[in-house]
């Protein structure tokens, strides 16, 4: 059988900015404790007091907490280069049997220019392309006859080079993506290799989400 303390310990590690904002004392425990404790009791399988949910949450140890949130921020002052690319479009249709075949020529022609932009990203049911603007009218051309599922216009991509460690480390991507969150910022893509990570935004956002990951690599 649960205890209160475990139970306000799976209800607060399922809301990391939560988890967060406590270590950071920005959550009045009070508020928090009424918020959680419904979920607590659900847990418990009983009525709790809102004084022993406090308590519970004044006991939480942020030792683990800190300790990934410190190699994290170490990974993060590692970042290598930050590249940016404007004037994208983002394109998703469904898979089809012609599909692949029509992604492979767009990507012949597309081979013999180094300065477009254009990633391919495969899902069970769709795929995705997001290329330069100049690419649109060969895009339409070519995919005309397959199943457009959404098409996106005046995008910018980041793209981050992340140092060899990062797939030994849990959370980069977290702790990366969680800012973008907090400041408000939709994120059309995320677009990923071994050690790579390309972030595609609203152009009218892009110059903050580059602000946000300069001060990442900075402080």
């Amino acid at each position: 059988m649960k205890t209160i303390q475990e139970a306000v310990e799976i209800t607060i590690r399922k809301t990391p900015f939560i988890e967060e904002a406590l270590n950071e004392k920005l959550i009045n425990v009070s508020s928090l404790a009424r918020i959680i404790m419904p979920e607590v009791a659900k847990l418990l399988k009983k009525d709790v007091k809102v004084g022993a949910v406090m308590m519970a949450i004044n006991r939480l140890s942020p030792v683990n907490e800190l300790r990934i949130r410190k190699n994290i921020k170490k990974l993060a002052l590692n970042l290598g280069d930050v590249i940016v690319r404007s004037d994208l479009c983002d394109f998703t249709f469904k898979i089809s049997p012609t599909l692949f075949k029509k992604i492979a020529a767009i990507l012949g022609e597309a081979s013999d220019n180094n300065d477009l932009f254009l990633t391919v990203s495969q899902g069970i049911f769709e795929t995705n392309i997001v290329a330069s603007k100049s690419l649109q009218p060969m895009i339409n051309k070519i995919f005309e006859k397959e199943q457009l599922i959404n098409n996106v216009n005046d995008l910018a991509s980041i793209t981050i080079k992340l140092p060899k460690e990062n797939l030994e480390q849990s959370g980069i991507y977290y702790f990366i993506l969680k800012q973008f969150a907090w400041a408000n910022i939709s994120v059309q893509e995320v677009i990923s290799t071994t050690h790579e990570m390309t972030i595609v935004v609203k152009e009218e956002d892009v110059n903050e989400t580059f602000a946000i990951l300069m001060d990442l690599k900075l402080n």
